[in-house]
């Protein structure tokens, strides 16, 4: 197990956490939370061993195995599947020993090696590899191009594909979910939550941290704080613990206001001082209960819009993609009626966008689209990854024109537009106030708004950028305080729709909730892509499915989406692996007769059907125990329709809660069953 006794830690001369006490089990996966800048980054490092406790004692387990996301770019050339298989450490280190061994020509350790390979899992690891790399959201003809070929945010999806791919016991992520899109995540999910090792985990996605983590460590005031359950319900127990805090602080107060007066009226008499002077050792000895000290809250508004054109826009017949030519305003069409924040065209896919390489000719991902966008709408826009959100996204934004068809805008339409580079438009050397008076200058007749700059730092203050903030230069902030620059610049803009492509990834729990709020207030229009599934639950109210080269409603809630993509997610990873592990003929063998071909393909219909007996034999069984739970579901749903006493309505809602669980794990394993059959029965 991994324990903290009495430990103290410092970032220079910061104390970051003074004397925290816990223990981490093993096999707990346990989310790391608190406010951005608290400690969490720094309790890791102490993880992984790159910094040292400055007080107290620190033990892990010496055997255990570490793995973690390494921070760099990769530049290598190396195919993406070969720079994934070298994550797994352990036959990387046997592949050696048996080149060592060959070159010698040392027989005892050549099959020694050999031995050693099979029991590292030799004989699937290239599989395993692609199907993480799959998972992540890679297209199958990208499993062998060069690394240094991804744009940045794939190149880190393939350094956690590398982490995955370790042998560890301890596993470390820090923002994993980052340059994910929402298939991706969905899909590491569910890889964390078969994970057997232990997992410490920081992120800001509270749905993430719901599904993964049974244990909570939460660092505020430099204290470390463990609760048992996820992020939920460590909201609910922590809630619970303040006001039990509050209510002690000020019982606590009254009793020391009690014994203070009564010292105060006889410490001068005589025939009082005793029991005076016995309050005051009663006081000194007396240990204060803290009062509860609750971080101000971030929040902010969007504006009152101008005006409200209705419809927003209007798309007819239009085709979406890449490299088509410069969007050139045009009048007739309503395109470029409003300024907008000028933003750089990122390269294509960057941190989860549409493709992982920016492509050399004109590419058109959707085609004959007809949508209209209308005042006040909510539209989350779905989609898994490389179908095409982001293009459709950048195309309104007119950071990209169409390829075919019209995208017509409403009269005095204002965009505001958050990218998922949008970060990579401040300038590192400039201020918030210099991006603010440029801002100003640039659209402050626009929006008909102050350009003093005492109003541009009255408006800063209202995001947290105060006293000396204004004037530090953006480069040397955190990717949170950039995050909230750019949503303080596009909410001056004073926008009627707003258009949000990952928002959230440099957020924290606060500021997120603090955006939700904000965008459920705003009176006009919300496009929203995100992997933050808290977010586009509490913001929006109808979904579009972006796919197959189309865009359509999509008739469901986020449940019914995750389940689409695990679905998706299976297929296609179960196609990768059966190609992958499909003989491949050589030239210059010799053709079979058509005797022996059929002699063969009996061989194999026979070795398939050995194969595949026990996987039926199971999904048979699967398939009768979830008729028969199916049947107890309904009889006790019935049965607590109905008047029962007390002890029975209890005993009957445990029975339910554990048919349904048992029910949901066998779909599961019943969708995978049918998953291997079906792959295997297609290689054949």
């Amino acid at each position: 197990m991994i324990q903290l006794r009495n430990v103290t830690l410092r970032r220079g001369a910061k104390v970051l956490l003074d004397g925290v006490s816990t223990t981490i089990n093993p096999g707990e996966k346990v989310g790391l939370v608190g406010r951005n800048g608290a400690g969490k980054s720094t309790l890791f490092a102490l993880l992984n061993g790159s910094l040292h406790e400055d007080a107290g004692d620190f033990s892990v387990p010496a055997q255990w195995r570490l793995a973690q996301v390494a921070q760099d770019m990769p530049e290598t050339e190396e195919p993406a599947t070969a720079f994934v298989l070298a994550g797994d450490t352990r036959l990387v280190e046997v592949h050696a020993d048996l080149a060592r061994a060959e070159a010698s020509g040392d027989g005892i350790a050549i099959a020694h090696a050999h031995s050693d390979l099979a029991d590292a899992g030799a004989h699937d690891a290239a599989p395993r590899a692609q199907a993480l790399i799959l998972g992540l959201g890679f297209r199958p003809g990208e499993l062998d191009r060069p690394v240094n070929s991804f744009s940045g945010g794939w190149r880190m999806r393939l350094q956690l594909a590398r982490a995955l791919m370790a042998p560890s016991d301890l596993l470390l992520l820090d923002e994993p979910t980052n340059h994910l899109d929402l298939d991706a995540l969905v899909w590491l999910e569910g890889w964390l939550q078969r994970y057997a090792g232990t997992l410490v985990v920081i992120s800001h996605d509270r749905e993430f941290l719901d599904a993964v983590t049974t244990v909570t460590l939460h660092i505020e005031h430099q204290r470390l704080v463990r609760y048992g359950g996820n992020y939920s319900a460590f909201e609910l127990l922590r809630v619970q613990q303040l006001e039990q805090q509050q209510s002690a602080f000020s019982r606590q107060q009254d009793k020391i206001a009690h014994l203070q007066k009564f010292i105060d009226r006889f410490k001068a008499k005589a025939t009082k001082a005793k029991q005076a002077q016995s309050r005051v050792k009663a006081l000194e000895r007396m240990e204060k209960i803290a009062p509860v000290l609750a971080d101000a809250e971030f929040t902010f508004e969007f504006k009152e819009p101008q005006n409200l054109p209705n419809p927003m826009l209007a798309i007819t017949d239009a085709s979406f993609g890449y490299g088509g030519p410069s969007p050139q305003p045009s009048p007739a069409s309503g395109r470029g009626s409003q300024p907008t924040l000028e933003l750089p065209l990122p390269p294509a896919g960057e941190g989860g966008g549409e493709g992982s390489g920016a492509p050399e000719e004109p590419k058109i991902i959707l085609r004959n689209v007809s949508r209209s966008v209308l005042a006040g709408q909510r539209i989350g826009i779905l989609g898994a990854n490389g179908q095409g959100k982001s293009t459709l996204v950048k195309t309104i934004a007119r950071t990209m024109p169409p390829l075919a068809g019209k995208v017509t805008e409403g009269k005095g339409l204002a965009i505001g537009y958050f990218a998922q580079q949008e970060l990579d438009v401040l300038r590192p050397q400039d201020t918030p106030l210099e991006h603010m008076v440029r801002l100003a200058r640039e659209f402050g007749a626009a929006t008909g708004q102050s350009d003093r700059e005492q109003d541009l730092r009255n408006y800063l203050g209202q995001f947290l950028f105060s006293g000396d903030m204004v004037a530090q230069s953006v480069g040397s902030m955190s990717g949170g305080e950039k995050a909230r620059l750019v949503l303080a610049m596009i909410v001056w803009q004073r926008p009627n729709l707003l258009l949000l492509d990952e928002p959230t990834n440099h957020l924290d729990l606060a500021t997120r909730e603090a955006l939700a709020m904000a965008l459920n207030e705003f009176e006009g229009t919300v496009m929203l892509v995100s992997h933050d599934r808290a977010l586009l639950r509490a913001v929006c109210d109808e979904f579009w499915l972006v796919g197959r080269g189309g865009i359509a409603p999509f008739d469901g809630d986020l449940d019914d989406y995750q389940r689409y993509l695990l679905e998706e997610a299976r297929r296609l990873r179960e196609q990768v692996l059966a190609q992958a592990s499909a003989p491949a003929g050589n030239e210059g063998e010799p053709r079979l007769t058509p005797q022996e071909q059929r002699k063969q393909q009996a061989q194999v219909r026979q070795q398939l059907a050995t194969r595949l007996k026990p996987l039926k034999k199971e999904l048979e069984q699967a398939e009768k125990r979830m008729a028969a739970l199916e049947a107890e579901k309904s009889q006790l749903e019935a049965r607590l329709a109905t008047m029962l006493p007390p002890p029975e309505i209890a005993e009957a809602g445990r029975r339910l809660k554990t048919v349904v669980d048992e029910l949901g794990e066998l779909e599961e394993r019943w969708l995978e069953l049918s998953g291997d059959i079906e792959a295997a029965e297609a290689r054949a």
